[in-house]
């Protein structure tokens, strides 16, 4: 019953996400569409005695079998049963046999989720990617992605993103695309941010912009290396690369005047945007601007004991000689041509409808492939499973042989 009554909600939830009809979005339809994936080859079975089976394994102290809980997200038919998944995941994730979890089960999960109309439990278990084990490729990073563009949710696009930083799986160039749109609707929706925001805002800036020998690579690199830069000023330098992939030696403003002084050196069309630039020198301006308010003894005491405050105070002492080199190379980058005026957003949104066809057919490519790689260890897994049942139950007869000619 509770089955039925949600239904509803799933029906508007797609119709939602395709009120938009003839409209291209930023991937194509081909792209996320699911009937590859839905008319794969799989196994049905009763969520109920698999959970049944389950519950009693783990009730044995037993390691449940990766099959056992990909099946069990193969055949989720509700939203309901969805909830009653990510529980088993959590369950899995927390048992010996942790490790096994399948990368198809990984993706079944999503595809399931955006079907349901649950991305917030999707969402949910990625940002928890340790108690559930949920660690994506790039294709279904990308519809995840895509769902929530789509639904101009951008702060949950944003979230995604971030962990697709610290995972370090900015690998294929279709997700560095949908990556830096999000990064730059963000950036215009959301102008009130904390410095944990844009720690992560400045280090996705910066790993997605090293991919790309563009004007947009360049630009986020520099917008990128400004917040952690302001951050690092602010925070401390162990606060940018605390649980982050990013260097822990001081000087990320430094590294922002290089990417200015990087282009400035290229002889091809590359430019860095306006906006990237006004970001930096408002950091610089608000940094010269700032009072320092008295410090509390125990204040002192802490900056006393810090192994990073000697390098802090030096970035502090250098923000006017960055300042002056700042305005040095801004006004060669104006006179070189180098200075675009043009907005990131629309600039990212173009080198997306440019670049992304291409990208589109590479990655239904491989994906068509990954699904026969799929398919191919179930099988084997399916094959080792039944192999295994046939032993254990001739060993129960032998054992009952012997125990009765006893």
């Amino acid at each position: 019953m509770a089955a039925a009554v949600l239904r509803p909600g799933v029906f508007c939830t797609r119709r939602a996400l395709g009120a938009a009809a003839g409209r291209r979005y930023l991937l194509s339809a081909a792209y996320v569409d699911s009937s590859k994936w839905e008319n794969r080859k799989k196994e049905d079975h009763s969520l109920a005695d698999l959970a049944h089976l389950m519950d009693r394994t783990y009730e044995r102290k037993l390691p449940v079998s990766s099959l056992t809980i990909a099946r069990f997200v193969d055949n989720i038919s509700s939203r309901e049963e969805v909830d009653q998944a990510e529980y088993y995941l959590y369950k899995f994730r927390h048992s010996p046999n942790c490790w096994y979890l399948r990368d198809w089960t990984i993706h079944s999960w999503i595809r399931q989720c955006l079907k349901y109309g649950a991305q917030d439990k999707a969402l949910y278990t990625l940002k928890n990617k340790v108690q559930y084990g949920i660690f994506p490729d790039n294709f279904t990073f990308n519809i995840l992605l895509d769902c929530f563009i789509k639904q101009k949710k951008y702060e949950d696009a944003m979230s995604i993103v971030t962990e697709i930083m610290l995972q370090e799986s900015f690998d294929e160039l279709s997700t560095q695309l949908l990556s830096l749109y999000v990064l730059y609707e963000y950036l215009a929706t959301k102008r009130e941010r904390t410095w944990e925001e844009e720690k992560n805002l400045g280090a996705s800036l910066v790993l997605t912009g090293l991919k790309q020998t563009s004007t947009v690579g360049f630009s986020s690199q520099l917008y990128g290396y400004a917040f952690l830069g302001k951050v690092e000023l602010d925070k401390g330098l162990r606060a940018v690369y605390n649980l982050m992939p990013l260097m822990w030696t001081p000087g990320y403003l430094n590294r922002a005047l290089q990417v200015m002084e990087n282009v400035a050196s290229l002889s091809g069309d590359s430019k860095i945007c306006k906006e990237a630039i006004d970001a930096l020198e408002s950091i610089f301006q608000s940094v010269l601007e700032a009072k320092p308010g008295p410090e509390s003894p125990e204040e002192v005491k802490e900056l006393e004991k810090s192994q990073c405050a000697e390098s802090e105070e030096t970035e502090q002492s250098k923000v006017p000689e960055y300042y002056s080199r700042f305005k040095e190379l801004y006004s060669k980058l104006h006179s070189l041509g180098k200075v675009e005026s043009g907005s990131l957003l629309t600039l990212t949104t173009q080198l997306v409808k440019e670049k992304m066809p291409a990208c589109e057919v590479e990655d239904i490519a491989k994906y068509e492939q990954k699904l026969k790689e799929w398919q191919q260890e179930q099988a084997l897994l399916i094959e080792r499973e039944r192999e295994m049942r046939e032993k254990a139950k001739k060993e129960m007869e032998a054992k009952k042989l012997a125990k009765a000619s006893a």
